[in-house]
């Protein structure tokens, strides 16, 4: 293409190569429709479209049918070329057996982008309110990871405000002495619900509270060591839930780190104008759209420290941000996984920062989801105590799929009928959480969530683990890879294009930040993967056609495990 295009004295950078979408056969094009409007708009008189026509079919002429490619055509300005099947079928095979667990990975871009997921708060349970958060965050993490980025996993529990002080104020007071022995976030929201019937049975109550957090400010010492030993019980039994979820962290933040260096930045803000002190009477806030002199009404007023001078999550956030950029001030996104309620806080944080003149404020990002609603319409309250656990969710999870992996494979050891259960249920609760738009509220159904024939985890895990089987039954070493001697059979070559899109949907998962893409393909490959399990035989087919399916069918297998991986979900070898 290079040669023909300077014959004719085009430049060839003005276009580029697109996929042709798939319809039963694979192929590249190329629109000369830019050469031709830059030739007109250089001032030649000419038909854009007729001259796009006449320079694709010079430049099918000049190419001829060219090695690994059936079919060359020009048609309404697009030079089309059509792969040869089995030619293209065999180099996504071998990239796959090539590539094995990084298949589909993106090379290393140089970007550093942070993701702030997960956000429980200390010295309350860690219920299925929290749930959401920490599958979206960890996987958009995962996903950025294997498209190439490097990624810095953050999380922000809050670990101070009236809250912590309301579970220390009951603990001194009725509990002293005592530490948990297990369910460690069961125990430290069991005790936070306590205080709050307790507070509201008795209201006078409340001065003692108020003395209590005056104790704080002043960081008396008793005080100061009694939050910092029962806020690592909570840090422990986190670590306890993301250990089963298989989540991790590269850093934590906390909000009691914030709370001063925001103090100050808030007191930058009202000598530079930027915000109003109205103290003692009102708080200190600050007036987006008058400075930004929008007639209609679109950031509001941000109020950054209340009255009394006691901080907000505004006053934090703001230093939070800072704090990021000047520890990793490389960074060229931050992400925050915060529910869909706080848009407007964010919107009102990151345009705060950006009058405040920092430069990396349009790095920042909050990516908005909605929350989980379980069977029942069931309400969380942890002020109330009326939460789902988060591991007594895991826990029934686990003890729904033992029951069904005990049905289906009898003959596993109860040792590995437990683990297969866990990776069932953990991918269970997981995949309906991604299998959505992240600003769609998902409804959590224990049916739906572990079934084997619908849209859900155990059907890929399934799917998985029928590949394995027939690897497993062959045994041995691959065959050597050619290309396919047979006529390739529908289900096959579907089941081939959807291998080859896997990485460009990672890719787009990366750019769109929607898990929901690479959900809705790994389903996508389990589905064509069991059509080809019925309609395509492996084991009984004659050696050639064998010996090519079976790499089929590892290559499926590979694609389904590195999917359910970048989801964060175990793919089981037997099931």
């Amino acid at each position: 293409m290079r040669t023909y295009c300077q014959t004719q004295g085009l430049t060839l950078e003005a276009v580029q190569w697109n996929w042709i979408p798939f319809s039963g056969h694979w192929g590249i094009s190329l629109p000369f429709f830019p050469i031709a409007a830059q030739e007109s708009r250089q001032g030649q008189k000419i038909n854009v479209g007729a001259r796009a026509q006449e320079l694709a079919e010079g430049a099918a002429a000049h190419l001829g049918l060219p090695a690994g490619f059936e079919r060359v055509e020009a048609v309404r300005g697009y030079l089309n070329l059509y792969f040869d099947s089995g030619a293209y079928a065999r180099r996504v095979l071998e990239h796959v057996r090539q590539e094995q667990e990084r298949f589909g990975s993106g090379a290393a871009r140089g970007e550093q982008v942070m993701v702030e997921f997960s956000q429980p708060n200390t010295h309350k349970a860690f219920h299925v309110g929290h749930l959401r958060s920490a599958i979206l965050g960890d996987t958009l993490a995962r996903i950025l990871e294997f498209a190439g980025y490097a990624v810095i996993r953050a999380n922000y529990p809050g670990d101070m405000g009236l809250h912590v002080i309301k579970w220390l104020w009951n603990y001194q007071k009725f509990h002293k002495g005592e530490k948990p022995q297990k369910d460690i976030t069961q125990w430290m929201g069991q005790l936070y619900a306590e205080a709050s019937r307790r507070l509201e049975e008795n209201p006078d109550l409340e001065a003692e509270v108020r003395a209590l957090y005056q104790a704080w400010d002043r960081r008396e010492p008793e005080i100061v060591a009694l939050w910092e030993e029962t806020r690592q019980w909570s840090l422990e039994g986190f670590h306890q839930m993301y250990d089963l979820l298989d989540i991790r962290f590269d850093r934590y933040y906390f909000n009691s780190q914030a709370e001063q260096p925001g103090k100050v930045m808030v007191q930058d803000l009202i000598e530079r104008g930027i915000a109003q002190d109205e103290r003692p009477d009102g708080a200190v806030i600050v007036k987006l759209d008058e400075l930004l002199g929008l007639k209609n009404e679109k950031y509001r007023v941000m109020v950054v420290l209340r009255s009394d001078g006691t901080a907000l999550y505004a006053t934090e956030d703001l230093a939070l941000a800072k704090i990021k950029f000047e520890e990793y001030p490389q960074l060229a996104r931050s992400l925050y996984v915060v529910d869909v309620r706080q848009s407007l806080h964010f919107q009102q944080v990151f345009k705060t920062l950006e009058l405040a003149g920092y430069d990396w404020a349009e790095r920042c990002q909050h990516i908005p989801y909605e929350l989980v609603s379980l069977p029942g319409n069931v309400v969380m309250a942890s002020r109330e105590g009326t939460v789902v656990l988060l591991e007594d969710l895991i826990r029934e999870a686990t003890e729904r799929a033992l029951q069904v992996v005990s049905d289906k494979n009898p003959d596993l050891s109860a040792e590995q009928k437990l683990e297969v259960a866990k990776a069932v249920g953990i991918g269970a609760i997981k995949y309906p959480m991604l299998a959505r738009e992240n600003a769609k509220t998902v409804t959590f159904d224990w049916q739906a969530a572990l079934d084997f024939n619908g849209q859900a985890s155990p059907y890929i895990q399934y799917a998985h683990v029928r590949a394995n089987s027939i690897l497993r039954k062959l045994g041995g070493d691959l065959p050597e890879l050619t290309e396919p001697q047979h006529e390739l059979a529908p289900a096959e070559v579907e089941l081939i294009e959807l291998i080859s899109r896997f990485p460009k949907e990672v890719q787009r998962a990366a750019a769109e930040l929607r898990p929901l893409c690479l959900a809705s393909l790994g389903y996508d490959l389990a589905r064509s993967f069991s059509d080809f399990y019925n309609q395509c035989p492996v084991i009984s087919a004659e050696p050639a056609v064998r010996a090519f399916r079976v790499h089929l069918v590892a290559a499926a297998k590979q694609a389904m495990a590195n999917c359910l991986n970048i989801l964060g979900i175990r793919a089981p070898e037997v099931m």
